[in-house]
């Protein structure tokens, strides 16, 4: 019965949100939308249930390519982050805020990093380089990257509203197409020179400004049976972003970076997480 009420949860909860922005926006792509990743989210989730290995790259590649794909080359919107504040200035609630709203800012609260491990489509190219788990400890202080990328974006999108710059639809769409090769060529590189998949995450990508002190508060968190464990230490050398998962407490040594991709569950010898 658990194996049937988790994913179809996790269908609900996104339905719920399809069904209130279709209402509020009067507009049904909305209820496709949303009901469409709710739907990706749920497969992966019982695939994960019923032991696949492949139950995250499943719903990974399904919300990932249609979001890069779908609508943001074939719709033309852009949903990195300075879609979001390119709306966001233009007082739009549609596209990126809606998108940054739920996945990003507000979600977190709810379901943490998730959008990191589950739908990210940079992360659905890094995951498929060989360094899947980190080969080196964490690099100290480059942390900075991340927050100087946030800035940039911000002066990028604002200085052009504030130049009154025309035609900012389709220099949104290229900032779109540009930004992500940028991505994926820094990330790649990253991977590959630090030895970790997950580089780019952990010390660039300006979205993790929003997603870790909202990931703080998350309520669906991964905590340790302490009576199962025995100390093997085979979770922490399986987790991909270096969270210390035998520790429960909110402070957890890189607590906010948990993408909850089951690695460390997987891992597990005596099913204590």
């Amino acid at each position: 019965m658990r194996k049937k009420l988790l994913p179809l949860g996790m269908f609900c909860a996104f339905e719920v949100v399809a069904v209130c922005l279709w209402l509020a926006k009067g507009n049904v792509f909305y209820l496709a939308n949303f009901s469409y990743i709710g739907a990706s989210v749920a497969l992966g989730v019982g695939l994960f249930m019923h032991g696949s290995p492949h139950a995250r790259r499943v719903t990974q590649l399904l919300v990932g390519l249609y979001m890069l794909v779908y609508l943001g080359l074939v719709c033309r919107e852009n949903m990195q982050i300075e879609g979001f504040w390119y709306y966001l200035f233009s007082g739009t609630f549609e596209a990126a805020t809606i998108h940054y709203a739920v996945a990003k800012i507000f979600g977190p609260l709810l379901f943490g990093r998730g959008w990191c491990g589950y739908a990210c489509w940079t992360a659905m190219v890094l995951d498929l380089l060989p360094h899947k788990v980190p080969a080196r400890p964490r690099v100290r202080g480059i942390g900075w990257i991340r927050y100087a990328v946030f800035v940039a974006s911000l002066a990028f999108v604002g200085g052009l509203m504030l130049a009154g710059v025309g035609g900012m639809e389709q220099i949104m769409f290229w900032a779109f197409v540009v930004g992500n090769v940028a991505y994926y060529a820094m990330g790649i590189v990253l991977a590959l020179v630090l030895r970790d998949n997950r580089a780019f995450c952990k010390y660039v990508c300006p979205v993790t400004v929003f997603l870790k002190p909202a990931s703080y508060f998350s309520r669906v968190r991964i905590t340790c049976d302490h009576d199962k464990c025995v100390g093997c230490g085979a979770c922490r050398r399986a987790c991909p972003m270096d969270v210390d998962m035998l520790d429960d407490s909110r402070r957890r040594e890189n607590g906010t970076e948990c993408i909850l991709c089951m690695e460390c569950v997987r891992a597990c010898p005596k099913d204590a997480l």
